[in-house]
């Protein structure tokens, strides 16, 4: 790639008009417009669906707790300074939650369950927050918002390698599916600043020995690096690289046996006898916008079909075309093709210039001729010249592309 072309997701967020920052909402806090909001919920749905596959059920949460959730779960011990100040509210003290699995862990507190109902497996996208200084913020990759695909399995011990190599898979798929160089890390902590983590040294030891089993048996390689663990424990980090060699860290897998201590949390073995579950926290994402800031200079804003947010784009050549585009756009969205009709008042020429500087997939082009036939003149990205189809033949061509989710 010429390095001259390259540009950050800033500058294609603005050209592509996918988000936006306002001086009166604040920094760090993105807005996503239209196109930039179709991009998230395509990434929603997808790993939705992918999870969905796998047993997840999904929950929701409140963006806000009491204060005490975030002292039993020890946020307010060991991760204050990355947490907004507790907000006091007619005479009640809450906290904007800068973490889910504390309320997640009351969803699975809420009845008893049997060694027969393991593992439960919680999904959802939800927002929580994080007070960062106003020069660490950057675009999408730092924001004090952060929304995750975030997942937490609680499971018994013999069920924890089976929901390691599951959440394992989801991960597989996506880098298959977004064809992203990758490597592990495990993240351990560090044994000389104990006052910095949760829990007694022998049970850190015992979650990373588990840890890097399971990455032995999978034969997954990762390197090892102290002091990279969450507080609550060792966690499997997967590092990406972009097309430009950019490196990124996106999602994570835990092996977390202290929350479940703290909350006091249970299930009944078979043998009539409480057991506490080990917890694992996953995500494939991450948070959602480092990954669309990644993906977005990944493909340097030329987004495959499947994952466009303007699929396709219709040019009129005149105005007496305007009933029958019409018709092509409904017939093209009533097939699930996220299209739109350039109905500016400029040259055919210019719309399709800026059809291509948007990077649309695909462009029709509809005049009298095209009109009179029933069809469309379609140009694929790049300026390649596909001819004249009917319109349910472009529908299946497009769908085709979409459902490969092939990377041109």
């Amino acid at each position: 790639m010429d390095k001259k072309q390259v540009k950050n997701h800033q500058q294609i967020g603005q050209e592509q008009d996918l988000f936006t920052f306002s001086d009166l909402v604040g920094s760090g806090l993105p807005l996503f417009t239209p196109k930039g909001a179709t991009l998230r919920r395509v990434l929603q749905n997808y790993i939705d669906e992918l999870l969905e596959k796998q047993g997840y059920q999904f929950v929701w949460i409140p963006h806000i707790a009491k204060k005490e959730l975030y002292e039993k779960a020890g946020h307010l011990e060991k991760f204050s300074n990355d947490m907004f100040p507790v907000m006091s509210a007619k005479g009640r003290d809450y906290i904007l939650k800068p973490a889910n699995c504390p309320h997640h862990t009351q969803i699975f507190a809420r009845k008893p369950w049997s060694y027969k109902d393991m593992p439960q497996r919680y999904a959802e996208s939800t927002t929580q927050y994080r007070s960062e200084q106003s020069g660490e913020l950057e675009g999408l990759a730092r924001v004090l918002g952060l929304t995750l695909d975030d997942s937490h399995i609680f499971a018994r011990p013999d069920q924890i390698k089976e929901e390691f190599r599951r959440a394992l898979e989801v991960n597989k798929q996506m880098l298959k599916d977004f064809q992203l160089e990758h490597w592990i890390r495990l993240s351990a902590w560090d044994p000389a600043h104990k006052e910095k983590y949760l829990g007694e040294a022998d049970v850190w030891e015992k979650m990373q020995t588990l840890m890097e089993e399971i990455l032995n048996e999978t034969d997954i390689k990762y390197k090892k690096m102290e002091g990279e663990a969450a507080f609550y424990g060792p966690k499997m980090d997967l590092m990406v690289q972009d097309s430009l060699g950019k490196e990124w860290q996106l999602s994570t897998i835990q092996v977390d046996f202290n929350l479940p201590e703290r909350f006091d949390l249970k299930y009944t073995t078979e043998y009539g006898q409480k057991e506490r579950p080990v917890m694992l926290h996953r995500a494939t994402f991450g948070s959602y916008e480092r990954f669309l800031a990644m993906i977005i200079e990944h493909f340097q804003g030329n987004f495959p079909t499947w994952l466009s947010p303007v699929q396709v784009t219709i040019v009129p050549i005149t105005d007496r075309n305007t009933e029958y585009t019409q018709k092509v756009l409904e017939q093209l969205k009533s097939a699930n093709i996220r299209a739109e009709i350039d109905s500016r008042a400029e040259t055919m020429q210019a719309k399709i210039r800026d059809a291509s500087e948007q990077k649309i997939p695909y462009v029709l082009v509809v005049g009298d001729r095209e009109e009179k036939e029933g069809k469309v003149a379609v140009r694929q990205r790049g300026g390649k010249d596909l001819g004249v189809m009917e319109v349910e033949e472009f529908s299946n061509t497009i769908k085709k592309d979409i459902e490969s989710k092939a990377i041109s």
